[in-house]
């Protein structure tokens, strides 16, 4: 993004190397995180215009793809800019549902062309997937894990699978390390870990020290993810971690060029975008475009509504054209509600500080019994059946 407003730094220390997954190259070693909602071809389209190495689809179900449920196939639908870098995540409890579904995506191209990578998801920590044995209360699971893993890179091939946790459920019932090894020695390309536990869901600060101590622990490469709020703070996670990489979820949204200072920040450069309130809303309205292109005007533009306030935050605008933008049905409407505003300096007050989602620690939801044995392969009865849809 060319800016009329930009903070040049010292230049800094580069980020790590370009990430190798089997014969695929990230770089920069930089990965947009799956989210639900947010991560759709019209993000990821920004996010890739920006920067990003890598840029991953929202979670998919593995049962509702192997049912090829409606909703689903147009989920994982890869874009014609992503041919040769198009990534899934996958989310499932049941090695046997798993393995069929990377199967689909590899050998019948289901969406539309051959995936450059698939990630696991054993990070999820909403009640909705853990109270059913998935996302982050699995790998407690290890022996199921090990099956689910060796499943989905059996059935990958020559396709790079990665897997992606967090610490573990609570404090007295970490997971990470086994989860690492068991990757590693089922083949998976890499981890990536979230520096929470599940109880902990987004509060606090996330424990980068784990990272650490994973990078430690094996030899394939650690990405790390948790509070990258700003370029900075990636490099940060770099040098007090050894991570090979990083994958940023909150800190991208309403800002989807923080993968143009990435980019920026590995290459050693401390140059940092501070796009002045017009360009901003040029971004604006090009999102919503591309969601309009991908939806139809009229659901694009309901669907780009959830981004307003995060890209309007810290400016200064009235709560009245907040409101009307918050309920904007075209793309002229837009454009005429964004015209109005007067252009204005990037608010450096809100750099470092956390977007997106925000909650306050709680236990997490399980299956009756879930922890009382480690080493049960079988997956939870009805899991897949109860959370599937997409």
């Amino acid at each position: 993004m060319t800016s009329t407003l930009e903070r040049e730094d010292d230049v800094a220390a580069a980020g790590p190397a370009p990430l190798r997954l089997g014969t695929l190259t990230v770089d920069p070693a930089v990965v947009l995180a799956p989210m639900a909602g947010i991560t759709n071809p019209a993000f990821r389209t920004l996010c890739r215009e920006f920067g990003a190495g890598l840029y991953v689809c929202e979670m998919i179900t593995t049962r509702a793809l192997v049912e090829r449920n409606e909703k689903t196939l147009q989920m994982v639908r890869a874009t014609t800019d992503e041919a040769d870098a198009f990534s899934v995540q996958l989310y499932g409890v049941d090695p046997v549902t798993v393995g069929r579904a990377v199967e689909m995506l590899v050998d019948e191209r289901v969406a539309g062309t051959r995936p450059a990578h698939i990630d696991l998801n054993f990070g999820c920590p909403v009640p909705k997937v853990t109270r059913k044995g998935g996302g982050a209360a699995l790998p407690w699971r290890r022996r199921l894990f090990e099956g689910i893993v060796r499943a989905a890179v059996r059935a990958a091939g020559d396709v790079p699978v990665t897997v992606k946790t967090r610490v573990g459920i609570d404090a007295g019932h970490v997971t990470y390390l086994d989860a690492g090894r068991i990757a590693e020695g089922e083949g998976a390309a890499a981890i990536t870990l979230h520096g929470r536990t599940a109880d902990q869901l987004y509060s606090g600060t996330a424990d980068w020290s784990h990272i650490a101590r994973l990078v430690d622990e094996v030899g394939i490469p650690v990405l790390g993810n948790g509070d990258i709020w700003e370029a900075d703070d990636a490099l940060a996670m770099v040098a007090a971690t050894g991570c090979a990489g990083v994958v940023v979820g909150r800190g991208c949204l309403g800002r989807p060029w923080l993968f143009a200072d990435l980019a920026a920040a590995f290459a050693g450069s401390g140059r940092r975008a501070l796009p002045t309130l017009r360009e901003v809303a040029a971004i604006m309205h090009r999102h919503a475009a591309l969601l309009s292109a991908d939806q139809g005007e009229r659901h694009g533009c309901t669907d780009f509504r959830k981004h307003v306030a995060w890209y309007l935050k810290g400016f200064s605008v009235g709560s009245d054209a907040r409101r009307a933008l918050a309920m904007v049905s075209s793309l002229d409407e837009l454009a005429a509600l964004l015209d109005r505003i007067p252009d204005q300096p990037y608010p450096t007050e809100v750099l470092g500080g956390p977007r997106g989602r925000t909650s306050s620690p709680r236990p997490v939801a399980l299956p009756e019994g879930w922890l009382a044995d480690r080493d049960d392969p079988r997956p939870p009865v009805g899991a897949e059946l109860l959370v599937s849809g997409g």
